[in-house]
């Protein structure tokens, strides 16, 4: 008989999924900057519609089907799976109508807020405890938040309701007992219905689809697929391995990639109350990471 004792998971198991998540987030403009042919709500819906296919293939290779037919089959993974996917459809197209009504910075702020509601979420939800160093990095953030903010007070409810959906579905995904890649797929089934009424109302518009049009237009649309369901899937993991708070603040690593990427590709100009905002984020980063550092060690 075998005195191997099982180790818990570390404490921070889930970094790497995180990171590799927010990442690939970051980049996202660099793909999307390849679709201005085609109309925001369609991107949103072929997003959805080519998800679907990559995750049941995904399902059928890792042979994951009993606990994609065990998470349709009980009522409270299935309640909370169709929750998680109408928070985050309901965010998609919330960025996509920020970004059409020329919103774009109320888009952008929603994503610096969410970390902050992130943190917010696990100590009142999952009562998760923060040291002293994490209360100053949140400090910290949130000054650099509200100056932001200050700028776009007539459009901060839209940037609240993106961060209060995206926390809602990361919250909501931490607590449903199932695996990220059968939560996914079950997420964009709920989304289905939904998606084919918003692409017939686009076929009805008189810019019509693009998908058809252009087999380079076609072959990035497809895309769209592995780029949705990927980071979707490395979060759920993270969701559900991480404190919630902690990766809350790894979150702020995709509102500063795309600032990075306005900068240095699309040549925006860099506006002076953003610099100062982002000396305040990346104090707070440091002060999180020293945190951490500094009680691992004894450990």
């Amino acid at each position: 008989m075998s005195n191997t004792v099982a180790r818990p998971a570390p404490p921070y198991a889930g970094l790497l999924p995180a990171l590799g998540a927010y990442g690939i987030w970051s980049l996202f403009p660099l793909y999307f900057a390849l679709l201005r042919a085609v109309a925001p709500f369609e991107v949103v819906v072929w997003r959805l519609m080519f998800t679907l296919p990559f995750c049941l293939a995904m399902v059928l290779v890792l042979r994951q089907g009993p606990a994609l037919r065990l998470a349709l089959t009980t009522p409270r993974i299935l309640g909370a799976l169709a929750l998680s996917g109408l928070l985050i459809g309901a965010n998609w197209l919330i960025y996509v109508v920020a970004v059409m009504e020329g919103h774009v910075l109320a888009a952008s702020l929603g994503y610096y807020i969410n970390p902050l509601v992130n943190v917010l979420a696990g100590t009142i939800f999952l009562r998760e405890r923060l040291t002293r160093r994490q209360w100053v990095a949140v400090g910290l953030a949130a000054i650099g938040v509200a100056l932001l903010a200050q700028g776009a007070l007539e459009t901060l409810w839209l940037s609240l309701v993106l961060a209060l959906s995206f926390a809602g579905y990361g919250l909501t995904r931490k607590l449903a007992p199932v695996e990220a890649l059968p939560g996914l797929t079950v997420e964009t089934l709920v989304l289905l219905v939904p998606g084919l009424g918003l692409l017939a109302w686009q076929a009805a518009t008189p810019q019509g689809l693009a998908m058809g049009t252009s087999l380079r237009l076609d072959l990035l649309l497809a895309c769209a697929g592995p780029l949705t369901a990927i980071p979707l899937m490395l979060f759920a993991t993270a969701a559900r391995r991480l404190d919630f708070s902690v990766l809350g603040f790894i979150q702020f690593l995709t509102p500063t990639g795309l600032f990075l990427l306005s900068i240095f590709v699309f040549g925006e100009p860099l506006r002076p109350v953003q610099l100062v905002c982002f000396l305040f984020i990346w104090s707070a980063i440091a002060v999180f990471c020293w945190d951490i550092l500094a009680r691992r060690r004894p450990a």
